[in-house]
């Protein structure tokens, strides 16, 4: 990575014993010169600790809004989607571990400023980039670059990420995210410090902060692996926590796992699990429960919870049948459908078009 992919950061401190502690995330690597985090992408120049990946990426996609997973955040609509390489959670599974885990400089092929990203999505006649694909967390000073650009030019930005964060660089990220979609990976510190090599406190801190203490639409994801956190208990432990910490109006997805990484001994989720903790979640008191990596058209539909019509019926990524008004509400009854909604859908149906950025 070149010079003029390094950038300052600023949450780190310099400890008794030499070392530059960073401060971004709650795994507080401790570093001596040269040496980089358990992320890859920040690590120790001379005397500060420094983002070696701004302005590079893995590539660049233009997605369904629906795919992130985002079901009440500008339905319908095209996202320009990116990530970089490295992540600060080491889960097992990863189903994008090729980038998150990537210690190859060559997966960061592709190039662009924040202004350049803004002009590209624009030209696709995107509504809003993501940052996904890996933890934006890690990119923390190139995300927010880009989400300055997106507001200047009415595009919204949104956040795909597992929540991994210290209060102080949360509070300025989120700042300028409009939505995210966090991983509530499980239930249990147990999973997180097995599977995933965190914990699960601080994510739960960051759901509740998000969903307090900012303006960010949020929604969930929960991955369910058989036999590691789709028992009956833990899905109503994890929904019932949603629904009292949060609100009942918080969208969750529970989507399927399949073989990857350091987990092909796990078989795929079968499609009644899915629709075992959608009925779980719901019981618990959720309004708009999801299921998702699997062909499901109840799952994917979204429900009034006032009247329990349906109002925007998916297939997959495709919207068959709306049933807003221009206002956001049920037509049958009028209840107001929390979200972020046009007054129509958007079109962009299932498509994924990779493009590449000019320079």
């Amino acid at each position: 990575m070149s010079a003029k992919h390094s950038v300052a950061t600023e949450y780190w401190h310099r400890l008794d014993n030499g070392k530059l502690q960073c401060d971004l995330c709650p795994r507080f690597c401790q570093l001596n010169p040269g040496q980089r985090g358990m992320c890859f992408v920040r690590g120790r120049v001379d005397n500060e600790i420094r983002l070696l990946s701004y302005g590079l990426s893995s590539g660049f996609c233009i997605d369904p809004v629906e795919k992130k997973p985002l079901n009440h955040f500008l339905p319908g609509t095209p996202v320009l989607s990116f990530g970089t390489a490295g992540c600060n959670l080491a889960c097992r599974f990863c189903q994008n571990w090729d980038i998150s885990r990537s210690r190859q400089t060559e997966r960061l092929c592709d190039s662009a400023s924040p202004e350049q990203l803004v002009r590209a999505a624009v030209a696709h006649d995107c509504r809003s980039i993501a940052f996904t694909y890996n933890d934006p967390v890690v990119f923390h000073e190139y995300a927010i670059d880009v989400a300055k650009a997106c507001r200047q030019q009415g595009l919204r930005s949104i956040a795909v990420s597992a929540g991994y964060v210290c209060p102080a660089p949360r509070e300025a990220f989120y700042r300028h995210m409009d939505a995210a979609n966090i991983d509530l990976k499980a239930f249990t510190e147990s999973f997180y410090r097995r599977i995933c090599g965190g914990q699960l406190a601080p994510v739960l801190e960051t759901l509740e902060y998000i969903q307090h203490e900012t303006d960010t639409w949020l929604e969930i994801t929960t991955l369910l692996i058989p036999g590691e956190n789709d028992s009956d208990r833990e899905i109503g432990q994890l929904s019932r926590w949603i629904c009292t910490r949060l609100g009942p109006d918080v969208p969750l997805h529970f989507t399927a796992f399949h073989p990857d990484w350091k987990m092909l001994d796990h078989p795929n989720t079968p499609l009644d699990t899915l629709q075992r903790a959608r009925m779980i979640a719901r019981e618990e008191g959720l309004h708009f429960v999801y299921t998702g990596n699997v062909h499901d058209d109840e799952g994917s539909t979204t429900y009034c919870p006032e009247c329990d019509k349906a109002l925007i019926q998916r297939s997959g990524y495709i919207i068959k049948d709306w049933q807003l008004s221009a206002e956001g509400c049920c037509r049958f009854c009028g209840h107001r459908i929390p979200g972020v909604f046009d007054a129509t859908p958007g079109h962009w149906g299932s498509k994924r078009m990779p493009i590449h950025i000019n320079h």
